[in-house]
């Protein structure tokens, strides 16, 4: 009977693996969890899964073990629903007893029409219908007396990092897009709210804090104006307080964002910037309805490395969109080789249903769409190997993910948790455990990880 799984590695460069250990009390009604996408879907699995584990329900790692199971779905490509009707199959399949939720259950007759024997379908942050649904299939059994909930709630990452959701939805149209459709306009939490969270995390020994969401740097503008200081700018100001890493996701490059780069200057947050550029020429962001000032965009990155020159740059790009001409492709490998990005992903435009890109014409053949990211990643391949390889020689703090007999896995400020590369501490390890942050002296580089010792 095999384990549940997540997203394979290969298949989304802002996938979130989820881990579940838990044992499990005689006669306790136990659920299983599949959790497929992005962190900020792996937060709403904990969020589930936090209430059902307070209701006095058990966590299966496992089919075997489990009365049901929910999966939590993608829906954001068409690959990604393929991924997530082939994990709904293996559910049925292995348990029997499946309740999908999450954004393709935006979509409940695509999913029922490939599989109807799933016990029910709800859509995205539906809490409550998730609940409901697990309720009719596997009536609670509480024990008041061994339930016990810890205080941080259920996490599905390692207990040295977490995510931490700071809204929900987006305001923007790209074309090629339908997240605004499945999860909604911009929808902040509260300040408070946010930083009790934390709080919370960081006393239950969370030490580096991840902050997602669709468009971190509009963070409370739903709610208040943008004044002379940006609310998550106070926010980012106020979680480097707590003493844990903080590292900032999906920032759009909005003129305020230059507030965040003295933060990081003076090491309250890290100096570690995730902005979605998606490409680099003017006709071909236009087409994307997306901002189109990538020369301006330079002058922004020169002047947040100004400011704060360690500063990380990761980001995302797709090629082959409808009309993007070979002209229009060099300017984005031109674009690339200006910018010198840290960490780099990369997706082949694909259509999907509901997208506004799907209606454009000149869409671009499969074979140009795979020889242009080949193009792409062995650019972007270069630029890392030769930053790290500047890295030599160099002190850097680490935070350590794993440990094994032959070596520490690490991360520096500069890498996120399953998306960006690792350094290995390869001797002299013995006695790390998970969440300790060490110095380490870098004494090799490949292309997208880096060897060290401890000093």
């Amino acid at each position: 009977m095999p384990s549940m799984t997540a997203n394979p590695p290969d298949l989304r460069p802002d996938r979130a693996a989820p881990a579940l250990t838990e044992a499990r009390r005689p006669g306790q009604p136990t659920i299983g969890m599949v959790s497929l996408g992005c962190p900020k879907a792996l937060v709403d699995s904990e969020r589930i899964l936090t209430r059902l584990r307070a209701e006095g329900y058990g966590i299966s790692p496992d089919y075997a073990g489990a009365d049901a199971v929910i999966v939590n779905t993608c829906g954001f490509l068409d690959s990604a629903k393929a991924e997530s009707l082939e994990a709904i199959g293996e559910a049925l399949k292995e348990n029997g007893r499946v309740i999908v939720t999450g954004c393709l259950g935006a979509e409940p007759d695509y999913i029922t029409g490939a599989h109807p024997k799933v016990l029910a379908v709800t859509g995205p942050h539906q809490y409550e219908q998730v609940l409901d649904a697990v309720h009719a299939a596997v009536p609670p059994a509480p024990d008041p007396f061994v339930d016990l909930l810890p205080a941080s709630g259920v996490k599905l990452t390692p207990r040295h990092y977490s995510y931490l959701k700071i809204s929900e939805g987006c305001n923007h149209k790209c074309r090629f897009c339908i997240i605004p459709d499945m999860r909604g306009k911009l929808a902040s939490r509260p300040h408070r709210a946010v930083m009790r969270e934390a709080e919370k995390l960081v006393e239950a020994g969370v030490r580096e804090l991840l902050v997602i969401s669709q468009d971190t740097s509009a963070y409370l503008t739903d709610r208040e104006r943008l004044g002379d200081e940006a609310p998550i700018t106070r926010l980012a100001r106020d979680l480097g307080g707590l003493g844990a890493w903080v590292r900032l996701h999906y920032v759009y490059p909005y003129p305020h964002v230059r507030q965040l780069i003295p933060l990081m200057a003076e090491g309250l947050v890290l100096p570690y910037l995730d902005i979605p550029f998606q490409h680099a020429h003017p006709d071909t962001l236009r087409r994307m309805a997306r901002p189109a000032a990538a020369a301006k965009t330079l002058d922004e990155i020169a002047a947040w490395r100004k400011i704060c020159p360690e500063i990380a740059l990761r980001s995302t790009f797709i090629v082959g969109y409808p009309g993007e001409t070979e002209e229009e492709f060099q300017t984005l490998l031109d674009w690339l080789e200006e910018a010198r990005l840290d960490r780099v992903g990369c997706f082949k435009y694909e259509n999907v249903a509901g997208a506004r890109s799907n209606a454009l014409p000149d869409h671009v053949p499969e074979e140009i769409k795979e020889e242009r990211w080949h193009r792409f990643m062995e650019k972007a391949q270069a630029i890392s190997e030769a930053k790290l390889a500047e890295k030599v020689g160099t002190r850097l703090e680490v935070i350590v993910d794993a440990v094994d007999e032959d070596a520490a896995t690490c991360r520096t400020k500069a890498d996120a948790p399953e998306i960006d590369g690792c350094l290995f501490i390869d001797g002299g390890h013995e006695g790390l455990t998970p969440g300790d942050i060490v110095t380490v002296e870098v004494d090799e580089a490949g292309d997208y990880d880096l060897w060290g010792r401890r000093v």
